[in-house]
């Protein structure tokens, strides 16, 4: 009997756009996390505070530096401006189901993005393809998985909804950290 219920759930999947601007808003904060931390560290090379490994001399350094912090705060931008939506609508497993299916395609899409379409000419570009690439391998592993965690915390314990967006955040940017 539950069998039915939950084929007949699944069946009707209706993909909303509120599911898709919270899953690539959660892509694109922590893309654009992870490149302003990059040029952070580029800025920290070139001023002599850590040991230089990727720039070769200051001003090559300080001006990646700026590239970086300058589309960082692009891509930290669109989500706040034109998406508009920090809650992971994650109530029923409809709902879980269709923002994996989200989480796994925006993936996947960049991931080809990264892999086919950049050209890594030097090797702070090189770098930037691997910070992309990490964040797609941890948007195919780790966040269904965190998603999942948190429908089933949700019912169990009494995860409240308003972390929702906050943790599933911080685990794409930490779990990413892992596949650097």
């Amino acid at each position: 009997m539950n069998y039915q219920n939950l084929n007949q759930e699944i069946s009707n999947l209706n993909f909303q756009k509120k599911y898709f601007f919270s899953i690539f808003g959660l892509y694109l904060f922590s893309l654009g996390t992870t490149i302003l931390g990059y040029s952070i560290y580029l800025l920290l090379e070139s001023v002599g505070i850590v040991e230089k490994s990727v720039t070769t001399w200051n001003a090559q350094g300080l001006f990646w530096f700026l590239i970086l912090f300058c589309v960082a705060l692009f891509v930290l931008f669109v989500p706040v401006e034109f998406l508009n939506i920090y809650k992971v609508y994650n109530l029923t497993f409809k709902d879980l189901i269709i923002n994996i299916i989200f989480v796994i395609l925006t993936s996947l899409l960049t991931l080809i993005f990264f892999q086919f379409f950049l050209n890594p000419t030097n090797l702070i570009m090189s770098d930037i393809i691997d910070i992309g690439k990490a964040i797609s391998f941890s948007g195919f592993i780790a966040i269904p998985l965190i998603l999942f965690l948190q429908h089933n915390l949700k019912r169990s314990i009494g995860f409240s909804d308003n972390f929702s967006y906050s943790l599933t955040y911080f685990a794409w940017v930490i779990s990413s950290q892992i596949f650097l």
